[in-house]
């Protein structure tokens, strides 16, 4: 390109690639509703709940600071406080003083919550299977893993 010439400017997208940004946008919206309204009608149980116990199953010693489990689950704190205060009600988890910070507070998950856990699993799987993975069909999800974790990734950097 020469100095002289003219700025084209942004490239639109393809109509294939106006068609793939669209159904994202899409997804994004209604993939999350779903599967939460699967979990709420079988098992009485948001995906935000699910998700904490989750993350506190796959954590060390079954231990996470609140802050840690609050950005795990996509959630600010306080939110995460007066989740992780339910939970504690219905005996799930306890939130117990960090040893090596009198500030900070762990979510700590109880037997109770990892039954209920377990209990909500096979449902939280059929929702994944159904709303998710029967649609993909011959797609190779590695490539499909990666190319969503490379975005996922940028986002993340911004």
């Amino acid at each position: 390109m020469s100095a002289t010439s003219p700025d084209p400017g942004p490239v639109p997208l393809s109509p294939q690639e106006e068609a793939v940004m669209r159904a994202l946008g899409r997804i994004l919206l209604v993939l999350p509703r779903a599967m939460n309204a699967d979990l709420e009608a079988e098992q009485r149980m948001t995906a935000s709940e699910y998700n904490v116990l989750r993350h506190l199953s796959e954590s060390a010693h079954g231990r996470m600071r609140m802050s840690e489990l609050a950005q795990s689950c996509d959630m600010s704190l306080s939110g995460m406080t007066r989740l992780a205060a339910k939970l504690e009600s219905l005996g799930y988890l306890n939130r117990v003083k960090c040893d090596e910070d009198a500030r900070g507070w762990n979510a700590v998950l109880t037997e109770s919550g990892l039954a209920r856990l377990r209990e909500a699993w096979p449902t939280h799987l059929a929702s994944v299977r159904r709303h998710i993975f029967d649609h993909l069909g011959a797609l190779d999800l590695e490539d499909l893993a990666a190319a969503l974790n490379k975005m996922a990734t940028d986002a993340d950097l911004r």
